[in-house]
């Protein structure tokens, strides 16, 4: 598998050399070096937007998150996809004519131009900052752990996630948004390979997708229902996450930058539909892999047992396709929401263009040093922590979507209200505040009271503000 791994290693590596070379921007803009010239299309549209979405936590912590919890996450995973994708279209259009308008630079500065405050823009950079870097860092930490299973005896795990770190932030300095962009696809299309012949050949394990579940049953029935063996899957718990999903593609500053660059109206549509689509695509192997965990590995460790659907039950050619795309997906999401906190910053800067992007790019690899050292010292829930960085960024949603949808001139209301419910979700998680209001979690009574805000905002405060 080594020989195998290198060949496939190098050949990836050269690609990506190629990419750089043809991508390589001279001139170092917000145009073309931070928003990659703001004309892509449907394909590459679609791919950038779906390796952002899907990467390492996918394929090493969905399978890990169906073995433990059971199946009770699928269908409210196709549910909530669907509501992101009519979302994406209905609203990504709106964002779209106003960010065009507002000489788009992203969402923080918009945000700052739309309610005609710094606060504004300052609170949507400091949400994506405290809760894209542990998403980043999840990235990270879930292919070390696979590469440290692949090679247990070469170098620690910490080692891992300097090198990958070490690439992403080379190539994320070099070819600017558009390499990133390239990139995704090529990663895109190693990642659908892989996870279905990993999937396939466990669902090939049991002999047919019944005769897989009928084992899981066999083994813990709870699995195969809610609330699942450690009733995680209550009704608050699928609120909150559908929540966080349906407003990822405008609260996750790289999904929405992608939203405003795309070249028309048209490939918007067909992206969002064709996003839709592999999602489903792209999770249904992972419940494959899970329920082949549960059964044959169930009390073995995150680690052990990733290393072993994924290396030592697969075919030395599979395994080292394997290690290729993870590597790949986890440096094509990581450096993605990396440069996209950049152009954040830089939305926020009021200095010449190019001195903008030259301090812009010096915290990008700042940055790219916060995701790792949150890497080395996270935890093994890669997916609970996945979804925390999910919803933290959702607390930003209504302030957002508020900022998209009003033609009126608006109110501080919203970005104070936001920054309040991003502390308190904060100090939540931290234990410094209470966890539950009542029988409510925390998460849905923030999202309750920002709801409230935004409808004052519309029909009250922006009126008299207007007065």
């Amino acid at each position: 598998m080594l020989t195998k791994f290198i060949i496939a290693g190098v050949v990836y590596l050269a690609i990506l050399i190629f990419l750089v070379r043809r991508t390589r921007v001279k001139e170092k803009t917000t145009s073309n070096y931070l928003l990659g010239g703001g004309n892509i299309g449907f394909v590459i549209g679609l791919f950038t937007t779906a390796a952002t979405l899907f990467s390492a936590f996918t394929v090493v912590g969905m399978p890990d998150f169906f073995r433990t919890h059971g199946v009770g996450a699928w269908i409210f995973l196709a549910v909530s996809d669907a509501m992101m994708v009519y979302g994406l279209i209905r609203v990504g259009e709106m964002l779209r004519r106003k960010a065009r308008k507002l000489d788009f630079k992203g969402m923080s500065g918009l945000m700052a131009t739309t309610y005609g405050s710094k606060w504004a823009g300052y609170v949507a950079f400091g949400g994506a900052v405290v809760f894209l870097i542990p998403y980043i860092a999840v990235q990270i930490s879930g292919i070390s752990i696979f590469l440290n299973a692949a090679f247990p005896d070469t170098i620690p795990v910490w080692a891992w996630s300097s090198i990958i770190v070490a690439i992403m932030i080379i190539y994320s300095e070099t070819g600017g948004l558009r390499a990133i962009m390239y990139n995704d696809t090529l990663q895109g299309i190693l990642l659908f390979i892989m996870i279905w012949i990993v999937g396939w050949n466990c669902i090939d394990h049991f002999g047919s997708i019944e005769s897989m579940f009928q084992k899981v049953e066999s083994v813990n029935s709870q699995l195969l229902s809610t609330p699942g063996p450690k009733g995680l899957f209550t009704a608050q718990f699928f609120i909150i996450s559908a929540i966080a999903i349906i407003c990822l593609p405008f609260t996750q500053p790289q999904i929405s930058t992608r939203v405003v660059i795309m070249k028309s109206s048209s490939a918007l549509r067909k992206m969002a539909i064709g996003l839709g689509v592999v999602a489903i695509l792209i999770i249904l192997p992972t419940l494959f892999m899970g329920m082949y965990g549960a059964v044959l590995y169930p009390d073995v460790s995150t680690q052990d047992f990733i290393g072993r659907v994924l290396l030592y039950d697969q075919a030395s050619g599979v395994a080292a396709l394997g290690l290729v795309g993870l590597i790949a997906a986890a440096i094509s999401t990581s450096d993605s929401q990396i440069f996209a906190l950049g152009s954040e910053l830089r939305s926020l800067l009021h200095l010449d263009d190019k001195k903008a992007v030259s301090i812009t790019r010096i915290f990008i690899f700042i940055f790219g040093l916060l995701a790792l050292i949150f890497s080395i010292v996270s935890t093994e829930h890669l997916v609970l922590l996945a979804r925390t960085s999910f919803t933290g960024t959702a607390m930003m949603a209504p302030m957002i979507l508020v900022g998209i949808l009003s033609a009126k001139k608006l109110s501080v209301l919203m970005p104070l209200m936001t920054l309040a419910a991003l502390l308190i979700f904060i100090f939540a998680k931290l234990g410094i505040a209470p966890s539950k209001i009542g029988m409510l979690e925390m998460e849905l009574v923030l999202f309750l009271g920002l709801a409230l805000a935004a409808f004052a905002e519309l029909n009250v405060f922006s009126k008299k503000v207007q007065v």
